[in-house]
């Protein structure tokens, strides 16, 4: 699948394509519904499926305070649409320069001279252009005059799914992940780089890999059984996702331990499976008392991922 980054990288052989757009957050059984409708159309026009996505999404410009939580960030929406089979992923970077663009230059610069739209699937809910004045009746009227076919998701969704990213984050909210497996159609992950951290878990016999978690809000908070991938190997582990308050952490990142795991996995890209919430993250008197409960975490996560 070919990635796009920013509008300036679309090319003349770039013209010609079965658009969707959306934040696709997740990527769950309703997104595939209509990417796969999307793809199949894409076939039978002999035009590449393409993937409009924004980042920022637009609430974390405008109002990060109320955005909500990312199920998943620009490369796991890659892996994902990558596995579906879509063709092309355009990612727009979403900034006040591109947010002051008309409804009409969207439509007619981007879509229509830059793209070379021929069919074109949004939510009927899609608002676009500066001071969000185009919607979905706006498309349809501009399709007929630039010749392009426009429909909603929801003719692209399957019956009476009611699959969505706000129901997967409350299923992960209370700590329900067999229903956000089965929204998703795979268990709910995190992946990222192993970073270099303070070590700390180095003097307690408990190393772990730190990812930082690159989004305004982390859908999950506290210390959870998981299973890790690492080149394609599964380990169990304990996983502490949060601020680490008691090493007065600032930034939101996850700690994971891998039982029985001695190499060294700096630099390496990790995908980090949530089986079972053990606790919420706390705050402790000591870093003693952090590693007591530390080891009875791991003792709880051993318990649950071998019952699971």
């Amino acid at each position: 699948m070919e990635l796009i980054r920013g509008l300036h990288n679309i090319r003349d052989k770039h013209r010609g394509c079965v658009l969707t757009i959306g934040k696709f957050d997740g990527v769950h059984l309703g997104h595939q519904a209509v990417l796969s409708q999307v793809i199949e159309k894409a076939k039978k026009l002999g035009l590449p499926s393409t993937v409009m996505v924004f980042e920022p999404q637009p609430e974390e410009l405008f109002t990060p305070e109320l955005a909500p939580a990312r199920l998943s960030l620009l490369r796991d929406k890659y892996t994902q649409l990558k596995a579906l089979g879509v063709d092309r992923l355009l990612c727009v970077k979403f900034d006040r320069h591109f947010a002051a663009f008309s409804a009409t230059d969207f439509i007619e610069g981007l879509l229509v001279d830059k793209l070379g739209i021929k069919f074109l699937v949004v939510g009927d809910d899609f608002r676009f252009g500066k001071g969000r004045v185009g919607d979905f009746a706006t498309l349809v009227e501009e399709g007929e005059k630039c010749q392009f076919d426009v429909v909603s998701t929801q003719s692209f969704r399957l019956e009476e799914c009611r699959i969505s990213s706000t129901a997967v984050r409350d299923a992960l909210s209370n700590n329900d992940f067999d229903l956000a497996q089965q929204m998703l159609g795979r268990p709910f992950t995190i992946a990222g780089k192993v970073l270099h951290g303070d070590k700390r878990g180095r003097t307690i016999g408990f190393p772990t890999a730190n990812v930082l978690l690159k989004r305004c809000k982390a859908p999950v908070n506290g210390v959870f059984a998981v299973t890790v991938t690492v080149a394609d190997r599964r380990y169990p582990g304990v996983a502490n996702i949060g601020h680490r308050p008691t090493v007065n952490g600032q930034r939101s990142q996850l700690e994971v331990h891998l039982f029985d795991f001695n190499d060294d996995l700096y630099g390496q890209f990790i995908s980090v499976a949530l089986v079972s919430k053990i606790r919420e993250e706390m705050k402790f008197d000591s870093f003693e008392l952090l590693h007591q409960q530390i080891q009875k975490d791991a003792l709880v996560a051993k318990t649950l991922l071998s019952a699971s």
